[in-house]
């Protein structure tokens, strides 16, 4: 069931009070709309009734699809207790369990597991198709701005490589991530039940503590 909450918020411009209500969970398959605002961001635009300035705002938020089998908790903060008690369960059942921090990597983590596709492998996509990018001379890493998950189709993933004046799409076939996850399984192993931040940071982490190990 999804849960909302009025409150009283300052407006970070004119910084006068205003009320305003925000969502503190969200079930995809109650609401789908709130689902759409949730991938759009929309859930978390308000306007201030005074200055009529336009801003985020981000409250905890427990994101919940038991069709698809997964739970996102959006928060800068590791998981409450309470939430953790959930896991243990919701990990027999066959859910995925993640964080998120940012509202941006928490709209394309729904997107990743709407398309029925692995996060971790979507890491590894964007990872590989970053060091293609600089291999092939296309960029220098201080260039590229950002790495992003489109879609999947037809078993083949479509990553965007963004860089300042320019950018590179890449196509790869899901057998090839497969593959190259089954040959070094042990680099990519997580405990579902921390609610693990699987992004570019724990991409990043993976390669660099396997390389410290050699």
């Amino acid at each position: 069931m999804s849960q909302s909450q009025d409150i009283r918020y300052t407006c970070p411009y004119c910084h006068k009070e205003f009320d305003t209500t925000i969502y503190t969970a969200i079930n995809a398959e109650q609401d789908p709309d709130l689902k759409e605002a949730c991938i759009s961001g929309d859930i978390f635009r308000h306007t201030c009734p005074h200055c009529q300035h336009a801003f985020m705002i981000q409250p905890p938020l427990v994101y919940s699809d038991p069709t698809r089998k997964f739970l996102i908790w959006l928060s800068q903060q590791e998981p409450t207790e309470s939430l953790k008690q959930l896991a243990e369960p919701l990990v027999k059942q066959g859910f995925k369990l993640r964080r998120c921090a940012t509202v941006q990597e928490f709209a394309e983590k729904i997107q990743i597991f709407e398309d029925g596709v692995d996060d971790i492998m979507v890491e590894l996509a964007k990872y590989d198709s970053f060091i293609e990018y600089i291999d092939n001379k296309k960029g220098t890493a201080e260039d590229v701005t950002g790495i992003e998950y489109q879609h999947t189709e037809n078993d083949v993933m479509k990553i965007n490589v963004r860089a300042d004046d320019k950018g590179m799409s890449f196509l790869i076939p899901i057998s090839v991530l497969e593959e190259e996850m089954k040959v070094d399984k042990d680099r990519f192993a997580i405990d579902e039940t921390d609610f693990p931040r699987i992004n570019h940071d724990w991409i990043i982490s993976a390669y660099t503590e396997a390389a410290g190990k050699a």
